[in-house]
């Protein structure tokens, strides 16, 4: 029997290019120099900071702790969640273009905290409580090709200082991280780094307003601003 080829897996170059801009509309971006890029993944390190780390009450790895979001996590909004409580953690992000780090920008990595600690209590993954939609918030980024050992976060709530942290506070370093990564996951264009959190973290509220900030020495690089919204 004659079998006839499904148009997606067709070879008309045509039907290929309107698949690809179909996949793409259906994705979330960030913006890099005010361009839309589209992760695929985002590389989170979790345990990168010794005060986090104690303020946990977790053991300080041997290794860099590596988990994922997907893309269907990236947001530029803060959500509220009524049924369980969500901590807010500020975190230096880079873009990997090339197998480089090419871009920073400030991220939050969004995480329900009771849900998190029950899981980890039965060994299982994390995903329930950090790969959620929304559970991944970025600013727009900056191209950044220089030493990453100036860099520095900042992340302000109604305008008190919550969290400070950077390159001299991390455990694992941005390029470290990188070939950690690499050692056994490909990158695609346009991936992002989640390089962990400094201490100081805790749950976000409705109309609490949020201002990170990106450094380089001095010089500020990124800012973003967001107020939760109220959940109505």
């Amino acid at each position: 029997m004659r079998k006839t080829k499904s148009p997606r897996f067709g070879s008309d170059q045509r039907t290929v290019e309107a698949i690809k801009r179909e996949d793409l509309k259906n994705m979330k971006f960030i913006k890099l120099d005010g361009k839309e890029v589209f992760p695929s993944k985002i590389i989170c390190i979790g345990r990168n900071y010794v005060d986090h780390i104690k303020e946990l009450g977790n053991e300080i790895p041997k290794q860099p702790v590596i988990f994922l979001k997907p893309n269907s996590a990236i947001s530029t909004e803060i959500h509220s969640n009524k049924p369980a409580a969500i901590h807010f953690e500020g975190e230096m992000t880079f873009v990997v273009i090339n197998d480089e780090l090419a871009g920073v920008g400030f991220g939050l990595d969004l995480t329900k905290r009771e849900l998190q600690s029950a899981l980890k209590a039965k060994g299982l993954p994390w995903e329930r409580s950090k790969a959620f939609d929304g559970a991944a918030v970025f600013s727009e980024f900056v191209s950044f090709h220089g030493d990453t050992r100036p860099l520095r976060l900042e992340l302000y709530i109604n305008e008190q200082l919550i969290q400070q942290g950077g390159y001299g506070l991390m455990i694992n370093k941005p390029d470290d991280i990188l070939a950690e990564i690499n050692g056994f996951m490909s990158f695609e264009d346009g991936d992002l780094i989640m390089t962990g959190t400094p201490a100081g973290v805790g749950s976000i509220k409705p109309g609490d307003r949020f201002a990170g900030k990106i450094f380089n020495n001095d010089r500020l690089l990124v800012r973003a601003d967001w107020v939760v919204d109220t959940g109505a």
